[in-house]
């Protein structure tokens, strides 16, 4: 079985990218831990979808309670001859999120709770973000089929896309690789998942990298 080049990969994305996909993938693959976002159970989340001022505040706390509990739980708890890990999501999301949905008290406080807990977990090795433009999220997000999901705002997804790339640009000390993935399909083709694995056998630097697959 051939290892992983970077033990801790995340792989992040908008709504709709296939990031849940990549990693379960990557995981199976090269036999190592995942950590997936457990979002089907919270009960704030299609509240949200329907009344995003109410809701917003209670989702993101939740969210952000779970995402750490559980990484801070997996990743200290490295097992036997499975050390490497590929995550489908990065602490630092709620962040993102969160100056979005709320307001500017709710964003203080909100600031104040995850700069308590960011500090307590381990940086990932690698960050890859999966891009893709607005229309192909959208097909995506009808295509699987939540019901919550049906009504999210084109804008909504084009403000966490620049919530994303805000991020990137403060984050130096990361190695952060951007796959433009509008012409890929790495869930029902092959060539095109071998073209993102062999780019994450690459001895990035740190930093922001930008590629366009085709």
């Amino acid at each position: 079985m051939n290892r992983l080049k970077y033990d801790y990969i995340v792989i992040e994305g908008n709504i709709g990218t296939g990031k849940t996909s990549l990693a379960s993938r990557i995981a199976r693959d090269y036999d190592t831990r995942l950590i997936l976002e457990r979002f089907a159970d919270n009960p704030f989340l299609p509240k949200f979808y329907e009344n995003q001022s109410r809701y917003a505040f209670p989702l993101e706390l939740s969210f952000l309670a779970d995402r750490y509990s559980q990484l801070k739980n997996d990743l200290a708890n490295p097992e036997l001859f499975r050390q490497q890990t590929v995550s489908d999501y990065l602490l630092s999301k709620s962040l993102i999120f969160a100056s979005i949905t709320l307001t500017d008290h709710e964003l203080d406080l909100y600031q104040k709770l995850f700069n308590i807990i960011n500090p307590n977990l381990p940086k990932p090795d690698l960050l890859v973000y999966l891009h893709k433009d607005v229309p192909r999220l959208k097909q995506n997000i009808r295509k699987r089929g939540r019901e919550y999901e049906a009504n999210i705002k084109d804008d909504y997804l084009e403000k966490l896309e620049r919530g994303y790339w805000d991020f990137f640009k403060s984050q130096p000390q990361l190695k952060i690789v951007v796959v433009d993935s509008n012409h890929l399909d790495f869930v029902s083709s092959e060539k095109d998942y071998h073209k993102i694995m062999e780019l994450l056998q690459t001895d990035f630097a740190h930093g922001l990298h930008r590629f366009e697959l085709k």
